[in-house]
């Protein structure tokens, strides 16, 4: 009863906004929302420039219906690995953790902007609606994972 119970609220959660699933572009809406919150203006950017985007900015997150799905996904992971006594703030170990974290962050950002989406929006949801650039995507982020992970243990580790 419970699975049924959480599958059905699943099925809602990613059928109200009525668009796919994603992270990259709602990250950088909220980027945007913080920059204006601090007096800057993105009107300009051409990320930002079109009648759509606007309208999206103008709104405000609470009437941003992708970024209330990704908190409640981000306090949903807390919530669960809190239940399951998982939840712990971990030590940084060294300086080349927070470096190679912030590079890798980096990558992987500039990364999901150029090619449309990340591996939410770009894989997952293009797999998931039988179109080719999801599989193109996946090639292609399976190599640069592979890549990643040479350069990691080589200069991080």
């Amino acid at each position: 009863m419970w699975l049924f119970f959480l599958t059905i609220i699943i099925i809602l959660v990613f059928q109200w906004p009525r668009n796919p699933w994603g992270v990259s572009g709602v990250l950088a809406n909220w980027g945007a929302w913080i920059y204006e919150a601090v007096g800057g203006s993105v009107d300009k950017w051409y990320y930002f420039s079109s009648n759509g985007a606007q309208a999206t900015l103008e709104a405000g997150i609470l009437n941003h219906a992708p970024s209330m799905r990704n908190i409640g996904i981000i306090f949903g992971a807390l919530f669960a690995s809190y239940a399951a006594s998982q939840f712990k703030i971990k030590k940084i170990k060294s300086k080349k953790q927070v470096v190679a974290a912030v590079l890798g962050g980096l990558m992987m950002g500039y990364g999901a902007r150029i090619a449309y989406g990340c591996n939410i929006g770009a894989l997952y949801s293009g797999i998931a609606s039988l179109s080719l650039s999801g599989w193109v995507f996946a090639f292609f982020m399976f190599f640069g994972a592979v890549v990643g992970s040479k350069l990691l243990v080589k200069y991080f580790m």
